[in-house]
């Protein structure tokens, strides 16, 4: 039975061994503790993730921004990676491959020889369990300012190990966020255990005096999430990283498109965060927050899709956050170009730095934003921890078997999928079928209610059609799904 228990360095250490053996050997990959930590600690600090993230929320400077980005061949990566950060990067990523992220090792192999020998990529990211420690310095050496890895995988342990190895001194993912959304079959048990080992790896590294930044994925399915359920889900990744021993965490936040929740939701997420790990005794870590732009579906039209890159990094920065994630003019269409990637960036930090001295202000609509977004977050959290026996891991797994938190459209079988979000009135993401969440009868009625005034308002009964219409809603140039507006 899986506990939310930190594990032992002895344990740690044997589990290491295997974990070094699933592709190469350690030795191959330069994985030695003695090399690794002596680099790590020679890293300047404004190359280091979390130095520089703690820096900036005590700053309180502008919103950092960082790209998403990757690519096959290791030259081709770095002269991209270059690009971005000649185009503004504050932070730079490394996608990695679908294979990868699957641990399809020998699969990526082959990719790499036929992305060389045909000249162009011929996988979606950067595999760098392929290129090992060495391949993955090269990258680190070539650039100014901190490296991630962003990915999207259920085990990621043999990953943490390179890259944290490399100088990349941040790893984004968690048990719950980079499992249900992304893979079908893995159960919770097992990916909460894998990670554990990821938390543990950089608990490791502090306890040897290396600061290193965990990240976990806000925006789930990236699909009218509800804001209490990707936050409940960024506030157990948290907890469950801490106890590992993590110090720098940053958890985040997918734009749903309403500007009051989507503030509320950062502000509340920082705050929550910060609370749960004070009551649960985790008193010194630093938590950051980072705000990604528009996930859904983008317009076909590059200056349309620019109006919503500037509009999502005006949220972003008016919320507060730390750090935001960019998207590019060329999302409807498929990997973009280095040179629209760059425009996205380009496009996001000016609005960064024009925004860098306001925030929101404060106002009857988003305080009592907050308060609900809290109150359900306090609610699942309450669920998680009483089907745990008090255990946070073993409640995680019982609770999401149960239907007590429920992601919208996610593909696992081990997620409920019975709950349905749709807009209210003025856009906000509200829930109109329940499955099993566990809210209280007040929160339900509070989500009826507001759909209701846009049932009323639109002269339509509410159904999955709301749904539908929402999800495309953004890509034609709208908030709402409505059935018919009025252009003057």
């Amino acid at each position: 039975m899986i506990q939310n228990k930190k594990i032992s360095e002895k344990d740690f250490l044997a589990e290491r061994e295997q974990v070094l053996a699933t592709w190469k050997t350690g030795k191959d990959y330069h994985l030695d503790f003695d090399e690794s930590i002596p680099f790590l600690k020679s890293i300047p600090e404004e190359k280091n993730f979390a130095d520089k993230l703690a820096k900036a929320k005590k700053l309180k400077s502008r919103t950092l921004v960082q790209p998403r980005a990757g690519v096959p061949v290791v030259n081709k990566h770095i002269e991209l990676l270059q690009y971005l950060e000649d185009a503004g990067a504050d932070f730079l990523p490394s996608t990695i491959d679908s294979y990868t992220r699957q641990n399809r090792y020998v699969e990526a192999d082959m990719g790499i020889k036929e992305s060389i020998m045909n000249d162009r990529a011929l996988l979606n990211g950067f595999p760098c369990v392929n290129y090992g420690v060495t391949g993955c310095k090269q990258v680190f050496d070539a650039v100014k300012v901190p490296l991630q890895a962003r990915h999207g995988t259920p085990d990621a342990r043999l990953l943490a190990e390179i890259i944290h190895a490399a100088g990349w001194t941040s790893n984004e993912g968690g048990a719950i966020s980079y499992n249900l959304p992304y893979a079908k079959s893995i159960s919770l048990e097992d990916s909460i255990k894998y990670w554990q080992y990821c938390d543990r790896l950089v608990g490791y590294y502090e306890e040897n005096g290396v600061h290193i930044n965990r990240e976990p994925f806000g925006p789930l399915t990236g699909t009218l999430v509800p804001p209490s359920i990707s936050n409940t889900v960024g506030i157990i990744e948290a907890l469950l990283a801490a106890e590992q021993g993590v110090k720098n965490i940053t958890v985040g936040y997918g734009m749903g498109g309403n500007v009051i929740q989507d503030v509320a939701a950062i502000r509340s997420l920082q705050e929550q965060t910060e609370e749960y790990l004070e009551k649960f005794g985790y008193k010194d870590v630093v938590v950051t927050t980072v705000f990604h732009q528009w996930m859904g579906g983008f317009p076909h039209d590059e200056t349309e899709a620019l109006g919503l890159i500037s509009f999502s990094s005006t949220v972003g920065a008016l919320s507060g956050a730390t750090k935001m994630i960019t998207k590019t003019p060329h999302e409807s269409v498929g990997i973009p170009t280095k040179e629209a990637n760059a425009q996205g960036i380009k496009a996001s930090k000016f609005i960064t730095r024009l925004l860098c001295d306001q925030r929101f202000p404060d106002c009857k609509e988003l305080r009592e934003e907050i308060e609900q977004i809290k109150k359900e977050v306090d609610c699942l959290m309450d669920a998680v921890l009483k089907v745990g026996d008090g255990d946070l891991a073993q409640g995680t797994v019982n609770a999401f078997a149960q239907g007590l938190i429920d992601v919208p459209f996610a593909p696992s079988k081990y997620n409920a999928g019975l709950i349905l979000p749709v807009r209210d009135n003025d856009g906000c993401i509200r829930i109109f079928e329940f499955g099993n969440l566990a809210f209280t009868d007040e929160i339900k009625e509070f989500h009826r209610k507001k759909i209701e005034e846009r049932a009323a308002a639109e002269g339509r009964p509410v159904s999955f059609q709301f749904t539908i219409d929402d999800i495309y809603a953004v890509s034609l140039g709208r908030i709402v799904g409505r059935t018919s507006y009025v252009e003057i």
